[in-house]
């Protein structure tokens, strides 16, 4: 028989009930909402001027700019891979299916610190490709190149992992009835499967960004941490507060806090639609695509 909507679906007192939300709502508050709160009023604890004259300076601007290089480029390269890998694993059945899956997980699973050491042995002076890169004058470790792939590793599940339960749960019958309708691969994408995972696509970018600005373990190992060239922002504040320079470091963290803050709005307002699309595909039948949606063969 049915729930009632009427009726709570726990028989715990009321008093539990409010007892775990307290707990809960005290935990996060401690941990998340005070230490970010600390940061900033760290960050302005001496005034604006020594808040400006932090994020002024030329070693600040070149870690910010190399910070957006890195994302500018590993986010639409895991753009690329993320909705391959989806559209592949979640509409068609081949062997190493499940090897590929377990592929895509695995910078869950491994260390960043150990990512970045891996670079290093196959890119560095003494490694593997070392003495070829060195005659053709080519520099990864400890330049930009090195700082894009290692990012690139740590952050390109994102995309991928939430793609591939949306993807599953719409099935593909959509997509079938457009090519039966005369429609190409192209167009089948652009107009039937993209408009269906653009929430969900646009919250995979949003947390692989977020990742991609504020890794620290691999870009820290194939950085070098040259002042001016191979820093990021979390590089950059750590050697400020390493030499003793606090107001500077959490005026340069702010950034990565407002970050966070920036991110979490986003992301709230991206799960709530993708949420939305993957109980609308669940409870709905498949619809017939529109005449619009692919050309009718001639």
């Amino acid at each position: 028989m049915a729930i009632s909507a009427k009726h709570p679906t726990t028989t715990e007192p009321r008093w539990v009930r409010w007892l775990l939300i307290a707990v809960a709502l005290a935990f996060m508050g401690l941990f998340l909402v005070l230490p970010l709160l600390a940061v900033f009023v760290e960050a302005l604890r001496k005034g604006w001027g020594v808040f400006a004259a932090a994020l002024a300076e030329p070693d600040a601007w070149s870690a910010i700019k190399l910070t957006l290089i890195t994302a500018a480029i590993a986010v639409p390269l895991n753009l690329v891979f993320g909705v391959a890998a989806a559209w592949a694993i979640a509409k068609f059945e081949f062997k190493g299916k499940a090897f590929l899956t377990t592929l895509v997980d695995l910078p869950f699973s491994v260390s960043p610190v150990v990512a970045g050491m891996t670079y290093v042995l196959l890119f560095g002076a003494n490694g593997w490709l070392g003495p070829w890169l060195a005659e053709h004058n080519l520099k990864i470790v400890f330049a930009v190149p090195g700082i894009v792939l290692a990012t690139v590793f740590v952050t390109f599940p994102f995309i991928a992992r939430e793609l591939i339960p949306l993807m599953q749960a719409q099935g593909s019958d959509e997509e079938q009835a457009a090519i039966v309708l005369g429609a190409s691969g192209w167009q089948t994408f652009w107009k039937v499967t993209l408009p269906n995972i653009k929430w969900g696509l646009l919250y995979g970018v949003i947390l692989c960004n977020a990742r991609a600005m504020g890794e620290f373990g691999a870009v820290s190992v194939v950085s070098g941490h040259i002042r001016g060239q191979t820093n990021t922002i979390p590089l950059h504040v750590e050697i400020l507060y390493n030499d003793y320079q606090s107001s500077a470091a959490f005026a340069v963290a702010s950034l990565l806090a407002l970050l966070a803050l920036v991110t979490l709005v986003l992301k709230s307002v991206a799960e709530w639609r993708v949420e939305r699309e993957r109980q609308e595909a669940a409870s709905l039948p498949p619809e017939r695509p529109r005449d619009d949606a692919a050309p009718q063969a001639v």
